[in-house]
């Protein structure tokens, strides 16, 4: 008998699905999208979310609700705050001044 064999055979392999979802940035976004379709204002229901973790800030319109709750809260942060560190600058008093606009 083969000795690798009998070694596969008293070990336990694992076996795992990969598991696809948006990236974080994609379900800010259509999230976004589906709370300014309905008439919400979205920056506030998406910290209210972020802070509560109460789904109920998510519209369930447009599966909403469903994908912002496949990205862990500190995922959506972590997006966030890199995104705005990424397209912020300094004046020259040092005071943020964002490159971004933002419309509600």
């Amino acid at each position: 008998m083969n000795n690798d064999n009998s070694q596969n055979i008293s070990n336990t392999m694992k076996f795992e699905l990969p598991i696809e979802r948006p990236a974080p940035k994609e379900i800010i976004l259509k999230v976004h999208e589906a709370l300014t379709e309905k008439g919400y204002n979205p920056i506030n229901q998406l910290v209210g979310y972020i802070l509560s973790g109460d789904p109920s800030y998510i519209t369930s319109y447009n599966n909403a609700r469903s994908l912002i709750r496949k990205v862990e809260r500190d995922e959506i942060l972590e997006e966030l705050v890199a995104f705005y560190v990424t397209h912020a600058s300094l004046d020259e008093n040092n005071v943020a001044i964002s490159n971004v606009e933002i419309s509600d």
